[in-house]
């Protein structure tokens, strides 16, 4: 049997680099790990870590591919969630900074509460309460 250990980290391709990471490592706070140009793609890879468990890859291409299908929903990943401790806290800095969230709803299965936003790209985000 494969023997997997954890979610090592989880690739993100944006259409404007300097916005992406304004948003990852700005407004939702994340810490930048590690910055590199790299030359023979003429984009940029950052490494982000969240809370110290888990590692964004932001990646910029010159001409990145089409925009991902969402909404409704579309085929293949579905969304990111990231636990907080307080979703009103957490919705206020958000819409702090402008970004839009949906409203709150409650998690029929656990009881627990949640929203969904989405990136400067249109990846679906969820804030899921602890």
């Amino acid at each position: 049997m494969l023997k997997l250990n954890r979610i090592h980290h989880i690739a993100i391709i944006c259409s404007d680099y300097e916005r992406s990471k304004r948003f990852y490592a700005e407004v939702l706070g994340f810490t930048i790990v590690r910055e590199v140009y790299r030359e023979a793609r003429r984009s940029y890879k950052l490494d982000l870590e969240v809370n110290g468990l888990y590692q964004i890859e932001l990646f910029s291409f010159p001409g990145p591919p089409p925009a991902r299908p969402s909404q409704p929903e579309a085929l293949g990943l579905r969304h990111l969630a990231f636990e907080v401790n307080d979703i009103d806290e957490a919705v206020f800095h958000l819409n702090e900074y402008e970004v839009i969230t949906e409203p709150i709803r409650i998690d029929e299965c656990t009881g627990k509460r949640f929203t969904f936003f989405t990136d400067p790209d249109g990846l679906p985000l969820e804030l899921y309460e602890k």
